[in-house]
């Protein structure tokens, strides 16, 4: 029996709740956003009306005004969101246990096992784009096939509020067209080395020779053939096993440009603190740190290091978030944002192998402190306790990390 996948994508889901709670915005060009007075001026999510004038997520709020000068800017408020999400995800967990999320707004549903009880993939899609909208004041874009990554691209089709099914017989009419760019990963790096192949969309992307594709871009030469064709077989995870963590982190862009290495520190230490609280609050140990760094020109990187041994604590991310920005950065310009986050999880239970030249004791010690602070910042606010490097610039380290753009991605 063919597979019945669907992907169901939640529209301009951060404005969508906004509009719930402040139904004038409704009528408006809005779009969710950072502050702009404090740098934090990028949208995060916009309505229909602000479409219209070509607003588009990422881009700086200033540039957005251009385009719109009517446009209305509402702060972010995460924790709508994330309760929406769960509510939505109970939903989906009625037609099928294989929810799979992707992101907070995005999940594919496996409902094969459910075409007896709910009629086929199309009146389950139905079904579920009528309920999201009636129970919750949100559309969702659905879209139908035999594997993920089709399902994926059937949701983007057609927006807002659609259902677009994809099978076998329309593959090539619908898929073969459109640009490489809406591949799930295919980013802009490798959009760019295709088009400077010659491979502008799916279909080109379709015929090109797999081992080419293999002798190009290696291991990821040979999924896109397979995604390109239509042929992925990856199964969607049972909701209760898409509870493992996969990265923990948090990114900033500061009030100022941060111009020496006591001012990364200061910031560092801040995230940390927030990353760190929230893997030990899973239970987590994590081995891979990585940075991300923009410059006041706007230039970017990212890099990563494993940690000597599996760490919940800031002061290991701090310190080796340092090393990496040094090894890295050669201050030819004042640093404008910067992020942590960390990776490569296992369960603190984990047993770990002595060595003669760390202490396990302390690490134990340490670990208990910390989680000693997490109960005193959840009783008495974040601001309870606080390591003395943020009070040296409070307006550099101001804004809690929790309110910043979060990553939290799950398998």
């Amino acid at each position: 029996m063919e597979r019945v996948i669907l992907h169901s994508d939640l529209n301009s889901f951060y404005a969508s709740v906004e509009m719930l709670y402040q139904p004038r915005l409704r009528e408006i060009p809005m779009a969710v956003g950072g502050d702009e007075e404090r740098r934090h001026g990028v949208i995060l999510a916009k309505n229909e009306a602000a479409k219209k004038f070509r607003v588009a997520t990422g881009e700086p709020l200033w540039q957005a005004k251009q385009k719109c000068p009517e446009l209305t800017i509402v702060p972010p408020h995460f924790s709508q969101y994330l309760y929406f999400s769960k509510l939505v995800r109970e939903i989906y967990l009625e037609y099928t246990d294989q929810v799979e999320p992707f992101g907070i707004d995005e999940c594919w549903l496996d409902v094969t096992g459910s075409i007896g009880l709910c009629g086929n993939g199309a009146k389950i899609a139905e079904q579920i784009r009528q309920r999201v909208w009636n129970e919750l004041g949100v559309t969702v874009s659905i879209g139908i096939s035999n594997n993920k990554i089709t399902s994926k691209l059937g949701s983007d089709y057609k927006k807002p509020n659609a259902i677009t099914q994809i099978t076998s017989e329309n593959y090539k009419r619908i898929v073969y067209p459109l640009p490489v760019s809406t591949l799930l990963y295919v980013g802009p790096a490798t959009a760019r080395k295709l088009h400077s192949r010659g491979i502008y969309t799916i279909g080109q992307l379709a015929q090109t020779d797999r081992r080419l594709l293999v002798k190009w871009f290696g291991k990821l030469g040979d999924l896109l053939s397979v995604f390109s064709n239509g042929l992925d077989r990856s199964p969607v995870a049972k909701f209760d096993e898409c509870a493992a963590v996969k990265s923990i982190g948090n990114s900033t862009t500061t009030c100022r440009d941060m111009e020496n290495e006591e001012d990364i520190r200061m910031v560092f230490t801040v995230l940390a603190e927030s990353v760190a609280a929230r893997v030990r609050e899973h239970g987590l140990k994590g081995e891979t740190l990585c940075i991300f760094v923009r410059d006041h020109t706007l230039h970017s990187f990212t890099c990563q290091q494993k940690l000597p041994r599996p760490s919940c604590l800031s002061q290991a991310m701090v310190e080796t978030a340092i090393e990496l920005f040094r090894r890295h950065y050669d201050w030819t310009s004042p640093v404008r944002s910067i992020g942590l986050s960390m990776s490569d999880f296992v369960y603190e239970s984990t047993p770990v192998q002595l060595d003669f030249y760390h202490s396990y004791q302390t690490a134990v010690q340490q670990e208990k402190l910390a989680k000693t602070v997490d109960s005193l910042r959840s009783r008495f606010g974040n601001g309870c306790v606080q390591r003395a490097i943020v009070l040296l610039d409070r307006e550099l380290t101001h804004t809690p990390p929790e309110q910043e753009f979060a990553m939290h991605f799950r398998r």
